[in-house]
Formats: C-alpha cells, sequence, structure tokens
C-alpha cells in the first residue's frame, strides 16, 4: 500500500506539559500513555491503544465498563464526564477509598 504509514498503536507527539513514563496526556483530542519521560514541547512516543494502570480521583469506586474520561486539569483518570475528555472504560472493579487512587483502564484508541 503506498499509502501506508504505520500501524497506528503509539505515535510520537509533542508533549504539551513535563510527563513521565506512564503518565497520561492529551494533545487535542488524542490522548494517550507517555513511553518515556519528556519535557514541555519535548516529542514522546505515545501509546494510545491497550490496558493500563492509570492514576485516578481517590474517594471514587469504579465497576467493571465504566466510562472514563481524562481530566486534564487534574492529569487524573475519573468518571465523571462534565468537562473531560472519554478515554476508555474500567478493566477491573476499584473501591472508592481515598488511597485507591490507581485505576486499570482499556484505552479506546477511537479519536
Amino acid at each position: 500500500m503506498k499509502t501506508y504509514v504505520q500501524p497506528g498503536n503509539t505515535i510520537t507527539l509533542t508533549a504539551p506539559y513535563a510527563v513521565a513514563s506512564g503518565d497520561g496526556l492529551l494533545v487535542g483530542s488524542i490522548f494517550g500513555i507517555a513511553a518515556g519521560d519528556a519535557a514541555l514541547g519535548d516529542p514522546i512516543e505515545t501509546a494510545l491503544v491497550g490496558v493500563f494502570d492509570i492514576t485516578k480521583v481517590g474517594s471514587q469506586a469504579w465497576a467493571v465498563g465504566d466510562k472514563v474520561y481524562w481530566d486534564d486539569t487534574n492529569k487524573r483518570c475519573t468518571t465523571v464526564a462534565t468537562d473531560n475528555t472519554l478515554i476508555g472504560v474500567a478493566v477491573e472493579a476499584v473501591a472508592g477509598g481515598a488511597g485507591d487512587t490507581i485505576g486499570r483502564v482499556r484505552l479506546n484508541g477511537a479519536f
């Protein structure tokens, strides 16, 4: 195919803020997980699909199948849709304790 560029599971983006390996990042409507560390404005290889353990709002319980959104202001996941970007679904239940700050998410990669 003459027009084929790459598989698309990962792409290189420009970091919109400083990120560490495993952090979420949002560039326009593209959400992904940083494959390494990058400063603001640096190129960063970004995973767009897969299942990841991502920082979430503490004191928020998740059920399997809940829609998960990215809160770009606070740089964490939430189940609150208002002013946030849909990124995928929860694939593991998470308790709602204050210390429950990691959630397992399957990225939808549909943007």
